[in-house]
């Protein structure tokens, strides 16, 4: 599947995100999709849609909790989910990868 990214790898048009192209760069990051990664890309792209603004790590935590539920709303539970790396940058960067956002600001 081609994407148009941008230069940090991110989907240069937001509106190009589907679940398909979630699941390919989920993929490119060695992660399978369950149940719990899709409610958090869904409050994220939610949040953006809402705000304009893909969230950094400790809005994002508060984000998740809020609106997803305290079993996932917590670093922890987010760097299992989306485990960060030095490719790729944190968590918070990771998600708004996946969830088809651009990088949020203080994750670069």
């Amino acid at each position: 599947m081609a994407l148009n990214v941008d230069s940090y790898g991110h989907l240069a048009d937001t509106e190009a995100w589907s679940e398909e192209v979630a699941s390919a760069l989920a993929g490119g990051a060695g992660i399978d999709l369950a149940a719990d990664h899709w409610r958090v890309l869904a409050a994220v792209r939610d949040f953006h849609r809402d705000t304009g603004v893909a969230p950094s790590m400790r809005p994002l935590v508060k984000l998740v909790r809020e609106r997803v539920g305290p079993e996932i709303g917590s670093s922890i539970a987010l760097m299992r989910l989306f485990p960060p790396d030095k490719m790729r940058g944190g968590s918070a960067r990771l998600v708004a990868l996946i969830a088809g956002l651009p990088v949020p600001e203080n994750c670069l």
